[in-house]
C-alpha cells in the first residue's frame, strides 16, 4: 500500500481490515484479465471472499455479522476494486443491500434474520433484480411489467429482469413486481431453486464483464405468501440510501489502480530519446500531480459524506439525499478523468489488451450509468434551487 491507500484510515481496526483486503485485492488482480477476456463470473474470487468472511461484513452484530459502518464498507470496496472492479461492484450490491435492509427496516424481522443466517452459515449471496427492458431503472419511476398474481395461497410471478448483477452466483433474488389485484408494487424474495426461474446469458458488454449481469426469466414462479417482503408506499418519497456509495467507491478504486499503474510505468519506461525514465519529464509529473489532486478531492468528498451518514440519526438521514447524489456524480466522473490521465501518461501501450489500463477504461465508464445518473442528480439540484 502507498500513501494514497492510508490517506483515509482513521483507526487501527480500519488499518487491519485494509491490510487483509489488500492481500485479496492483489490476488484478484492476477485473475482480472482472465475473467474480463472470457466474460465469466469470478467464482474463484467469491470463494475467497466467502472463506475470509466478507459476505457478512455489513450485517449488524446483533444478527451475527461484523456490523461494518458505511465508512468501513467503502474502504473495502475501494481496495477490492483496485484488484478487480467487477468483483468489487458485484460484492457491493450484496453488502450494500444487506446494510440497506437493516437501515430501512421494511422487512419482517424474522425473514431478515433468516437471510442473515443463510449468508453467515451457508455463504449465500443476494441481490435485487429490478431493471426491466421497457421500464428501465426503477430510479426513473417506471412501474414493473413483472406481474404477481395471488393464487391458492401462493404468489405466481411472471416477468423478465435485465442487468441482474451476480446472476450466475445468486442464491436469492429480490424482485419488484406489480400486484395484479391491487396495482401495488411489491418486493418478492425468490430463491434460486424456484421452479420456473431461469437465467438467460445475455451479458454482452465491453465494461464490467465479470459482473455477468444477465437476464432473469420468471415463468410462472410459485412462491409462498410470505415471500412478499415489502409493499411499496406510493406516497412515500424516495429515501436517502447511503449504501449506494459503494458505487463511487468501486470506481474511484479503479481510478487508483490506473494511477498506480501509470506511475509504475513512468518509473521504468525510458525511450531512446531520453537519458532517463519519463518520470523525470515535467509534463508526466504534472499529470501525476493532477491525478493525485483529483483523487484526494473526490475521496475527501466521498469519505466525509460516508462519515456524515454514519453519525447522522435515522430521522435526519433523508436530508443527506442531495449529498449522496452529488458525491456519486462527482466521484464517478472524476474516476473517468483520472483513468484518462493515466492512459495519456502511458500512451498507445495503454490500449493493448495486455495492459490493465484498457480494462480500467472500459470498466470505469460503467459508473456513469449506475444510479443516480448525472441527469437525475442535476435535476434534483436544479429543482432544489428554485423551491419557494
Amino acid at each position: 500500500m502507498n500513501y494514497l491507500d492510508e490517506q483515509f484510515i482513521k483507526t487501527s481496526e480500519q488499518m487491519e481490515l485494509l491490510m487483509k483486503t489488500d492481500k485479496l485485492s492483489k490476488e484478484f488482480a492476477e485473475r482480472a484479465d482472465y475473467y474480463d477476456r472470457n466474460g465469466t463470473f469470478p467464482f474463484e474470487n467469491f470463494d475467497r471472499l466467502k472463506e475470509e468472511g466478507y459476505l457478512h461484513l455489513t450485517i449488524p452484530k446483533e444478527f451475527g455479522g461484523q456490523g461494518a459502518s458505511l465508512y468501513d464498507f467503502l474502504l473495502v470496496q475501494e481496495k477490492i476494486a483496485q484488484g478487480d472492479g467487477a468483483t468489487a461492484l458485484s460484492l457491493g450490491w450484496h453488502l450494500g443491500l444487506m446494510m440497506h435492509l437493516h437501515v430501512a427496516q421494511k422487512w419482517n424481522t424474522d425473514i431478515y434474520k433468516q437471510v442473515c443466517e443463510d449468508i453467515i452459515k451457508n455463504k449465500k449471496l443476494i441481490n435485487s433484480a429490478a431493471t426491466e427492458p421497457n421500464s428501465g431503472s426503477p430510479a426513473r419511476g417506471g412501474k414493473p411489467e413483472t406481474i404477481a398474481i395471488k393464487k391458492e395461497g401462493k404468489w405466481v410471478i411472471k416477468g423478465k429482469k435485465i442487468f441482474t448483477s451476480l446472476a450466475p452466483a445468486l442464491d436469492f433474488f429480490i424482485v419488484p413486481a406489480t400486484i395484479e389485484e391491487t396495482g401495488e408494487i411489491g418486493d418478492f424474495l425468490i430463491p434460486r431453486d424456484s421452479k420456473g426461474l431461469t437465467i438467460e446469458e445475455t451479458w454482452d458488454t465491453v465494461g464490467m464483464r465479470g459482473t455477468r449481469s444477465d437476464d432473469l426469466i420468471l415463468n410462472n414462479v410459485h412462491i409462498p405468501e410470505d415471500a412478499l417482503v415489502e409493499r411499496k408506499d406510493k406516497k412515500e418519497k424516495p429515501s436517502a440510501q447511503g449504501w449506494l456509495l459503494h458505487i463511487p467507491a468501486c470506481y474511484i478504486g479503479i481510478a487508483l489502480a490506473a494511477r498506480n499503474q501509470a506511475v509504475n510505468f513512468a518509473k521504468k519506461y525510458q525511450p531512446t530519446s531520453l537519458p532517463h525514465p519519463i518520470r523525470e519529464v515535467p509534463e508526466v509529473r504534472r499529470k501525476v500531480a493532477e491525478m493525485d489532486v483529483k483523487l484526494t478531492t473526490a475521496r475527501t468528498l466521498m469519505y466525509s459524506t460516508a462519515e456524515k451518514w454514519d453519525t447522522t440519526s435515522q430521522m435526519e438521514r433523508p436530508k443527506l439525499a442531495y449529498d449522496l447524489a452529488i458525491t456519486k456524480t462527482i466521484v464517478t466522473n472524476t474516476a473517468v478523468e483520472i483513468v484518462d490521465l493515466a492512459m495519456r501518461i502511458v500512451g498507445g501501450q495503454s490500449l493493448f489488451y495486455s495492459n490493465p489500463l484498457q480494462r480500467h477504461y472500459r470498466d470505469v465508464r460503467a459508473g456513469l450509468y449506475n444510479p443516480p445518473s448525472d441527469d437525475i442528480t442535476y435535476k434534483i439540484l436544479g429543482d432544489r434551487a428554485f423551491i419557494e
